[in-house]
C-alpha cells in the first residue's frame, strides 16, 4: 500500500530507454525478483567481462540511496519483460518521474508497486538539471496527486485504476473486485445455473 513516496532524486537525462537497456535479455532466465538490482542498466555499468565501468550516473556516490528516478520521455519502451520493473525495485527505486512511459512497462510497474509519475517535459528537464547540480529531494502524494520538489508543488494526472491499485496494494483480482464487485454479484444473481450436483457428480442440466 502506497500513499506517499519521499526520497532523493537520481537524474537520468536519456530518452527512449527500452527494457533491454534496463535489464538485458541474458538475465531473463532468473525467476526470482531478489538480486536483480545488480543487473540494472547492466551494459551501461559493466563491460563485456563484467567489470564496472566508471561514469554512469547511478554509480555516482552522491546519488547513493536515491529512490526516485527522473528521466526522459518514453521510459520503458520495448519488450514486455517484467524483470525491468523487478530490477528497478530491487535496486531501491520506488518511483519514476518522466514525460511518458512504455504502455506495457507502465502496467507492469503498477502491478508491482512501482509508481510512475507523468509530468510535462519541461518539468522533468528542470528536475534533472537541478539534480545534476545539487541534491534534490521530491515528494509524491498519490492521494492528492501532487509532486513536490525544490519548494514547488504541482499536480499530476494518473489513471484512477492505477492510483487505486497502488494505494490499496491490489493485484489484478483485487482491483477487479474493488471496481466491479457489485456488478459481478448482480450478474451472478441473474444468471441461470447450468450445473447441478447429483450424488457428488457434476451433471449438465
Amino acid at each position: 500500500m502506497i500513499t506517499v513516496i519521499e526520497g532523493k532524486v537520481a537524474p537520468l537525462p536519456i530518452e527512449n530507454i527500452d527494457t533491454d537497456q534496463i535489464i538485458p535479455a541474458q538475465f531473463l532466465k532468473i525467476t526470482k525478483r531478489e538480486g536483480l538490482g545488480k543487473y540494472l542498466f547492466y551494459r551501461w555499468r559493466y563491460d563485456e567481462q563484467g567489470r564496472p565501468k566508471y561514469g554512469f550516473i547511478l554509480d555516482d556516490p552522491k546519488y547513493s540511496g536515491a529512490s526516485i528516478l527522473v528521466t526522459g520521455r518514453n521510459f520503458g519502451i520495448g519488450s514486455s519483460r517484467e524483470h525491468a520493473v523487478w530490477a528497478l525495485i530491487d535496486y531501491g527505486i520506488k518511483a519514476i518521474i518522466a514525460p511518458s512511459f512504455g504502455d506495457i512497462f507502465y502496467e507492469n510497474a503498477a502491478r508491482n508497486g512501482l509508481v510512475c509519475v507523468k509530468v510535462r517535459e519541461e518539468i522533468a528537464k528542470e528536475i534533472i538539471e537541478e539534480a545534476l547540480k545539487r541534491e534534490v529531494y521530491a515528494r509524491i502524494d498519490l492521494e492528492n496527486k501532487t509532486l513536490s520538489y525544490l519548494g514547488k508543488n504541482i499536480g499530476f494526472e494518473i489513471e484512477e485504476s492505477v492510483r487505486k491499485r497502488l494505494m490499496l496494494g491490489l493485484d489484478d483480482v483485487g482491483l477487479t473486485l474493488e471496481l466491479y464487485e457489485g456488478a459481478i454479484k448482480r450478474y451472478e444473481e441473474k444468471m441461470k445455473s447450468y450445473i447441478k450436483i447429483r450424488k457428488g457428480i457434476f451433471t449438465p442440466l
